[in-house]
């Protein structure tokens, strides 16, 4: 990879969303632990939500199913490390 090419993946890496600021902006006001946490976690609800409702609608279409769900159960998701020596 040439370095203007890693120029440019970094430039696109740390521009912004609207999104990105508006949550910036959110957290900016948040003065205490406990506003934090409180914000994490109607975030993390709110992503709770979406994944839900995506999971209902690839099970109504039959892409996600009970053997769909057992395959992923059975997949290995942890990096690969190398052997200690």
């Amino acid at each position: 990879m040439r370095i203007e090419n890693k120029k440019t993946m970094y430039a696109e890496q740390t521009t912004l969303n609207p999104i990105q600021l508006h949550l910036l902006e959110m957290f900016s006001h948040c003065n205490s632990e406990k506003m934090m946490l409180e914000l994490k976690e109607v975030l993390a609800e709110f992503y709770a939500k979406q994944v839900q409702e995506e999971a209902d609608r690839l099970w109504d279409q039959g892409t996600l199913n009970g053997e769909a769900i057992e395959r992923i159960l059975d997949e290995h998701w942890r990096t690969p490390y190398p052997e200690a020596r």
